[in-house]
């Protein structure tokens, strides 16, 4: 797969991955995975558990690497890169939003956000960014709560502001709404679709929720290691 790197922001070619089980025997987790993500849209990896799209999705965040193969993010190699080359990357290109929120629980939503901004060396005004995005996360009136304060899905919107705060290009979310009932879950991809429009930025999510496959701009589904399209 040849394309012109600029078309999309994350591409590979080729990827594989592979688990040793013992017994000098692999599991071939991803099978030569080609895919192409366009800048600022909603990516959905849909499948079962155990078929490859979390593995996926970590490697595209340079969580991981693949055993063999290519990526490339904002038309550059990750396999060239130092281990400070990605790390730069992570820190200020891109966000993480998880099924477990992972919030600090002795800090505050406006302080969640806050910690996230000075991990990410945030140079301008702090305190108008964060009041920025806990307003389009619609939080503005529960900045001082506390998590243990806040509802699951209040919880996962202070988690999608600290990922967003620094302005990366691209945000990951692993199942970000495995954890809701399906009207909150709804409810995170709507947001999920006005910072992309707010922001221009490009989410890529995990999902096996079929409420929320009408929602991608793309749409790839995972089975046994391989990728197949789905819809756009």
């Amino acid at each position: 797969m040849m394309v012109n790197n600029m078309e999309s922001i994350i591409k590979t070619v080729d990827l594989h991955k592979s688990f040793a089980l013992g017994n000098h025997e692999m599991l071939e987790v991803l099978k030569g995975v080609d895919i192409e993500i366009p800048p600022a849209g909603l990516t959905i990896l849909k499948g079962r558990s155990g078929s490859g799209k979390t593995t996926l999705l970590n490697i595209l965040s340079m969580l991981d690497d693949p055993t063999s193969g290519k990526v490339f993010i904002d038309g550059r190699e990750v396999g060239g890169m130092t281990l400070r080359q990605r790390e730069t990357m992570r820190r200020y290109n891109i966000g993480f939003v998880f099924q477990s929120v992972a919030l600090v629980p002795i800090m505050n939503a406006y302080e969640n956000v806050d910690f996230a901004l000075k991990l990410a060396d945030y140079s301008k005004d702090r305190d108008e960014r964060i009041k920025e995005v806990l307003s389009v996360v619609g939080l503005e009136k529960r900045m001082t709560h506390m998590p243990s304060q806040m509802s699951g899905g209040e919880q996962q919107r202070v988690a999608i502001a600290r990922a967003v705060a620094h302005k990366p290009k691209i945000i990951f979310a692993d199942e970000p709404t495995g954890a809701l009932d399906t009207s909150t879950g709804l409810g995170i991809i709507s947001l999920f679709k006005q910072l992309i429009e707010k922001e221009g930025i490009t989410i890529v999510m995990t999902t096996h929720d079929p409420n929320l496959m009408e929602f991608g701009d793309a749409v790839y589904e995972m089975e046994d290691g391989e990728l197949k399209y789905v819809s756009n």
